[in-house]
C-alpha cells in the first residue's frame, strides 16, 4: 500500500503531467500551418529539385517558410513566394532585366493594397531556362524584387540559360 503523501504526490504528477501535455497540444495546434502555394504546372521537373536544395535561408531579412506544394518556396509572411517549373516565356517586348548573370523578365506591376496602399506586387520569371522560376515579391521597399534576385541568383544559375534577354 502507498502511503497517503506518497500518493498525494504520484496523483499530483499524473495531473501535472497530463496537464504539460495537453498545453502542448493546444500550443502546437496554435501554430500558423505553413502556407499552401500552387505549384507550377512543371514543378516535377529534377532541376526544380535540384535548385531546391539551395534556395537562401533568408531574404530580405525574412526566414524561408515551409510552404506546402512541389517545387514552391516562401519567405516571411509570404512576402516573398518562389515557384520552379513554370513555363518558359517566348520572346517579348516586356522589361528585361540581367541580375548577376540571370535574366528576369517582368511580368506585371501592380498595387496590392490599393491606391496609396504603398505595398507593390512584382512578379518576375526567369528568361532563357527551362524550366522557368517565378519569384513574386510584395513589399513595401521599392529595391526588394532587385534584392531578391541577386539573393535567388545562385540556386536559378543552376538551370541551364538557352536564350539571353536583348
Amino acid at each position: 500500500m502507498v502511503p497517503p503523501s506518497k500518493k498525494a504526490l504520484i496523483t499530483g504528477g499524473a495531473v501535472g503531467g497530463i496537464a504539460l501535455v495537453a498545453a502542448g497540444v493546444l500550443a502546437f495546434s496554435l501554430l500558423p500551418s505553413p502556407p499552401v502555394i500552387e505549384s507550377a504546372p512543371n514543378a516535377g521537373q529534377p532541376l526544380c529539385d535540384n535548385i531546391a536544395r539551395n534556395y537562401p535561408r533568408k531574404l530580405l531579412g525574412e526566414d524561408r517558410t515551409d510552404a506546402e506544394g512541389e517545387g514552391v518556396a516562401a519567405w516571411g509572411d509570404s512576402a516573398v513566394i518562389l515557384r520552379c517549373g513554370m513555363k518558359p516565356p517566348k520572346p517579348t517586348t516586356d522589361l528585361c532585366l540581367n541580375v548577376n548573370g540571370v535574366d528576369w523578365v517582368l511580368r506585371s506591376d501592380s498595387s496590392s493594397e490599393g491606391e496609396g496602399g504603398g505595398k507593390s506586387k512584382k512578379t518576375l520569371l526567369t528568361y532563357g531556362r527551362d524550366p522557368a522560376v517565378e519569384v513574386t515579391v510584395t513589399a513595401d521597399a521599392t529595391t526588394a524584387a532587385g534584392d531578391t534576385l541577386v539573393d535567388l541568383g545562385d540556386a536559378v544559375r543552376a538551370i541551364p540559360q538557352k536564350a539571353k534577354c536583348i
